[in-house]
């Protein structure tokens, strides 16, 4: 059986590491070891570590804040597995995870896999799960059955030969889009990687509408910075939230002004609760997921649309949003 080294970087998360480990301490396998990095946080987990070490092999590193990147790279270097497995530490991970990795993950040096909301999760959870999934909302670019664009692993749950790994040299220092940068370094370099449909995980992702939209409009501004450094990158799927951010407010003043034209401002809200309703099958999570999905669509078009203009008219370069409050 191989062997797998799961890295995990955390930022005062305390409460997410312990259910983070409480899950792959009952997964069905047993021939991996748990890597913590400590990313210079306040509220630390080394207690918590402590608590799992007669039921998993875990080792837990602190560091200086350096952001997930260089966090991930660190926990690289005290693996002993010949495949790394990155999760974020707001994921769970379902029993029979590693054995359809084992399974699937075979001729390709890297996988990356999809993630969905546990019945646990609440409601604003759940509704952000369906936004950040949908293909009405993605285009299924984060790993979809059918997509816009070519499918790179994101770092949430991410699988990579350690070898293939060191040769790329880890994740660069960035605090928004290193996964993809990484992803799209992989490809250039000619090697391969693939979607397990079969092995997601749960991931809760953001609690609140604000830090969401921070963090989908951090994506959009992060989305240009990737083509300056991938030439080629941005698709047309890209452009659909900023297109959508400047268009449906400018019809709302053209309803306005024109008799009977106000309807199809329904259309967008009803497709998404019609399709969430059929998605997460419970009704208020559904009506949240309209809210969150016009949220994810003005978030990341008014980033991306910033950027756009800051980088290719301003000739400015590389920024974040946010930087001072994000966690706020």
């Amino acid at each position: 059986m191989p062997k797998f080294s799961v890295i995990i970087p955390v930022y005062n998360r305390p409460q997410e590491v312990d259910e983070l480990l409480h899950s792959l301490s009952e997964v069905n396998y047993t021939d991996f070891e748990v890597i913590i990095i400590e990313d210079g946080s306040h509220l630390q987990s080394e207690d918590i570590c402590n608590g799992y070490k007669k039921n998993l092999d875990i080792h837990y590193h602190y560091q200086k804040n350096s952001g997930p990147g260089p966090a991930r790279n660190e926990g690289a270097k005290h693996a002993t597995g010949d495949i790394l497995i990155f999760f974020d530490s707001d994921c769970l991970i379902p029993e029979n995870y590693f054995t359809v990795v084992e399974k699937s993950f075979v001729d390709s040096d890297c996988y990356g896999g999809p993630d969905r909301a546990h019945e646990s999760f609440n409601n604003i959870q759940k509704a952000i799960n369906y936004s950040m999934t949908s293909i009405l909302t993605t285009g299924g670019i984060r790993g979809g059955n059918k997509k816009m664009d070519k499918f790179y692993p994101r770092s949430f749950n991410l699988g990579i030969k350690k070898q293939v790994f060191m040769e790329l040299k880890g994740f660069k220092k960035l605090r928004f889009g290193e996964d993809l940068d990484f992803s799209m370094r992989l490809i250039e370099k000619g090697h391969t990687s693939i979607l397990i449909e079969d092995a997601w995980v749960f991931h809760k992702r953001r609690n609140n509408f604000k830090s969401f939209f921070k963090q989908v409009y951090n994506s959009g501004i992060a989305r240009i910075n990737l083509n300056f450094r991938h030439p080629g990158t941005i698709k047309m799927v890209h452009w659909i939230p900023a297109i959508f951010t400047i268009a449906y407010p400018v019809w709302i003043i053209i309803s306005l002004l024109v008799p009977n034209t106000g309807w199809l401002l329904l259309i967008p809200p009803i497709a998404f609760l019609t399709h969430a309703l059929f998605t997460i099958k419970e009704v208020i999570p559904s009506f949240l997921a309209t809210i969150t999905s016009f949220t994810q669509i003005f978030g990341y078009g008014s980033g991306f649309l910033s950027a756009f203009i800051k980088r290719n008219l301003l000739k400015q370069g590389e920024f974040n949003a946010f930087e001072e409050n994000f966690y706020q």
